[in-house]
Parts: structure tokens; sequence; C-alpha cells
């Protein structure tokens, strides 16, 4: 039997609320407030949509792009970027940047501790700056692409085609990382200090797309949202992607779950929402600014776009000995909201926590969407296939 609900509206009602500058749009921050007083039936009546955000490291990125031909033409086999390889058996001048490639100006391609990386995420931010990029190409020649080799400067301009194409961003929850043993340790977690003194987390709590949406009752393929300081669109599930999780009474899953593959135009990309990271003796990342519109449709989507931090629950992981050595044990599970506080109690031990993704900036995605929407710039999207959760 159908669910049945007090308040049903739908995506294309919600778009003509928008283009008349009628619809009500809050931030996911102030859904919290607005559920809790008013109740979900009413709260439902009230909003339109929920517009959530994440500034993060998302490590599973990169650049999907094409160089252009000039006589002669050319099959690259081989390519660079800054001297970041990119993977070119794509013919005939497509390639791909991946966002962790290390330059090859580091021979190991590991950097050491003390030292910061540049490779494929810095790459990206500098072309969406408007800066000069050194372009490097090789082929073997063909009698349709003769031309062995090419090398020039270039900016995002001169790129025909340059789409950020994302195989797993948006992790729905992560692990909040320690290390257990007794040295330090260089992890994408950033460094992590022996004996658990310190923690490190992800994610915006209750900001976080994936918490405000949990089932996937709105997000799918074909799902419209801001990526990078401009538009993009939801693929369908990412890489890694765990349909049926643990969850809590409140749907949030108890460990690293649903994710999302993402694409968007670079060209219209800013780079305050896109921004390369090195982490000392780890190696290069990007950190990606998303944030996806969550249509209150009823209230059982008012509910679940009410999420608070305190509703949050975070696995804590060890680092040191479990996670190398694929050992998926849980220590423990602690809400978004302790985790907040700058500390959080571990084995009877107090242990500073630190964040990896910007609350600030997330918060100002989300409110940057918002904006677009209530001027009418940004319409909701029917996502044309659902993404498995349940």
């Amino acid at each position: 039997m159908a669910d049945t609900f007090e308040v049903n509206k739908s995506i294309k009602d919600i778009n003509e609320r928008i283009k008349k500058g009628k619809a009500v749009v809050v931030n996911a921050e102030e859904m919290v407030d607005i559920v809790r007083t008013m109740g979900k039936v009413e709260a439902a009546k009230e909003v339109d949509v929920v517009t959530t955000g994440t500034f993060s490291p998302m490590c599973s990125s990169g650049l999907m792009f094409n160089i252009g031909q000039e006589p002669p033409l050319i099959k690259t086999s081989q390519c660079w970027l800054n001297n970041v390889p990119c993977h070119a058996g794509l013919a005939a001048v497509d390639s791909y940047l991946g966002a962790t490639e290390p330059s090859m100006d580091d021979p190991l391609n590991k950097v050491k501790p003390g030292r910061f990386a540049y490779g494929g995420g810095h790459v990206i931010e500098d072309l969406v700056a408007g800066k000069v990029i050194h372009l490097k190409a090789k082929a073997y020649g063909t009698d349709c692409y003769p031309r062995l080799e090419i090398e020039k400067d270039i900016t995002l301009k001169d790129l025909p085609n340059a789409w950020l194409l994302n195989p797993r961003n948006c992790y729905q929850n992560y692990n909040c990382a320690v290390n257990m043993t007794s040295r330090t340790i260089y992890t994408y977690m950033g460094p992590l200090k022996p004996n658990q003194r310190n923690a490190n987390f992800a994610t915006s709590g209750q900001l976080s797309p994936l918490f405000n949406d949990p089932y996937f009752k709105t997000i799918g393929m074909g799902t419209r949202i801001f990526l990078g300081g401009g538009k993009g669109y939801v693929i369908g599930s990412g890489t890694q992607h765990v349909a049926k999780p643990q969850r809590n009474e409140r749907g949030i899953p108890l460990s690293p779950s649903g994710t999302l593959m993402l694409k968007g135009d670079l060209k219209g990309m800013e780079p305050r929402y896109l921004r390369g990271l090195g982490f000392a003796g780890y190696g290069c990342s990007i950190s990606v600014g998303v944030g996806i519109p969550i249509p209150v449709l009823n209230e059982e989507i008012a509910w679940f776009a009410g999420v608070s931090d305190a509703e949050i629950h975070m696995p804590i992981k060890d680092y040191g000995y479990d996670y190398p050595n694929g050992v998926p044990r849980t220590l423990a599970h602690v809400t978004f909201e302790e985790l907040k506080s700058g500390e959080i109690e571990l084995n009877g031990k107090t242990i500073p926590t630190v964040p990896m993704t910007s609350y600030t900036i997330s918060l100002e995605i989300a409110d940057k969407l918002k904006k677009w929407i209530k001027d009418g710039s940004f319409l909701l999207s029917e996502p044309v296939e659902e993404i498995e959760s349940y």
C-alpha cells in the first residue's frame, strides 16, 4: 500500500512557486529549529525547499578534458598538466586527471613528512582560477594521427571541454579517525598523533546532503546541484555505495554508506569551492563544494531534513592498526554535536577533535544555493532513476 501523507507536493508544484517568487527556501541548519518548533506536518506545509552544503576533501574527484586539435592531428597516449600525469587512453585528445595524482616533480610519488604535495587537485584549482597551465602530450603516431608530441601553455578557456567528473563524493557519514599506535601516522584524514592524542573527522553534519535525505527519496540520477561554485548534476550512486547500512532510529547510517557520482562544467565554477590539498606525509587531494536542494514534498521528507547534529552518530576507527589491515572494527560512536564541541571521550581519555570539513563554507554553500533558488535562477529537477538505499 502506498504511503499516505497529509502534505503532498510535486517538484513541478515547487518549481512553479520558485518561478513566481513565492517559494519558501531555508537552509538545513534553519530547518532543524523549524521542525522542532512547528512539527513535521506544519513544517512541510510551510517550507518548499531545504538547501544543504558540504565543503570537504573528496579524493575520488577529477577532470575529464579535451585539448582540441591543431594540424597535424594527434592521438595522445600520454599527457601531463603541470607535470601531473593524466590518463590519456581515451582517444583522440580526451584525458582524465585524477585529483590525487601527484606531480612527477616528486620522483618517489610519495610526499614525505614536512612536505606538501602538488597534484591533480591543485591543477584543477589553478585552471578554475584562470592560471596558465603547462600541457605536454605524447603519441605513438598513426596514418590518421601522425603527430608524435605537443607541448604548450594553456588556460581553461583554451580547452574545448572541461568537465569535473567525480566518481565518489558526498559520503553519507564517515569515520572519525584516531591512532592507537605509539607513533605519528600520516593519512588522508591528516596527521594522527600517537596514543589517541587527536581525533579527526569529516562531513558537515546537519548541513550534509545525504543526512538530510538518508533514504534518497528526492536525490537520484539527474538531480541538479551546486557543484564547485557552478551547477552540476548527480549521475547516480558513486563507487563504494552501500545501499543497506545499519541505521539509527533517525534513519542515519552508523557507518560510511551512500555516495554520489557527480558531473559539472568546470568553466562555470569558482576556485573558492575547489581547493587543491596537500597532506603532509600522505599526498594530494581536493576539497569540493557541493550543495543539494531537498524538495519538501511531504512531512516525511520534512522530518528527515530536520535532522540535528545531536542525532548524527559517527563511528570512531583506529587508523594505526585496524584501518591499514582492513579491520572494520568500530571503537565507539559519537555524535556530530560532540565532535563539533572540540573534544570527545574515548577509553576514559579526553581527546581534542579536528574537523576536515569547513562548516563555515558548507553553510555558505547552502545559503548561496538558497539565494539562487529564491532568485529563480536555479530550478529543481526530477530524478530520472532512483538510487538504491533500502
